[in-house]
């Protein structure tokens, strides 16, 4: 028998790809259950709900998220690139194959209305990466109205390639962030 720590990590790798792919509502636990190789009985000892599970999942996500805007800062060398680094991170992704949108955007739409404890934590992941380039921002010594603004265009690139099937979308946010962050340090 694995153990408890080996069989949560697989079930949350599992339901992330099947919640990822088909969206939480049309993935019941009978499929994680499948696809982690862990029976019922042991996932529902690790999660109590669904619900759990769920937070579990998105939890993994934003470190997936965290690390890869981590990586993309390491090459810059500047406050400006760090920030515009955000959208070169994006552009990789939105051009990865299995790119499905935001997971927190795309969970949020499913659930918000029927579960507090997701919709507070893609609040909580949302709110992180606003507090992440609001330092940014204060690094750069920009006017901080500035960080809200770059955090939209972030937002919304995301957005507009998941449902438009648009790459290019991160280079458009791209250039649009360059010109607020000249106008914003004139």
């Amino acid at each position: 028998m694995i153990d408890e720590a080996t069989a949560r990590e697989k079930v949350v790798r599992a339901a992330d790809e099947l919640f990822y792919t088909r969206g939480v509502q049309a993935v019941g636990m009978d499929a994680v259950r499948s696809a982690a190789g862990v029976s019922l009985k042991r996932i529902y000892s690790l999660f109590a709900s669904k619900d759990e599970l769920i937070v579990a999942v998105l939890r993994y996500r934003t470190e997936i998220w965290d690390a890869g805007l981590a990586a993309a800062a390491l090459r810059a060398t500047t406050a400006r690139e760090r920030i515009l680094a955000i959208f070169d991170f994006l552009d990789a992704w939105f051009r990865e194959p299995e790119f499905r949108g935001c997971a927190f955007i795309n969970t949020h739409g499913e659930l918000s209305a029927s579960s507090d404890a997701v919709a507070g934590a893609v609040r909580e992941q949302k709110s992180a990466f606003q507090a992440y380039v609001a330092g940014l921002v204060e690094a750069l010594g920009a006017p901080p109205q500035l960080a809200p603004q770059l955090a939209i265009l972030a937002e919304g690139a995301q957005t507009t390639a998941a449902i438009a099937g648009v790459p290019d979308a991160a280079r458009q946010a791209r250039v649009a962030a360059e010109t607020l962050i000249d106008a914003a340090m004139r």
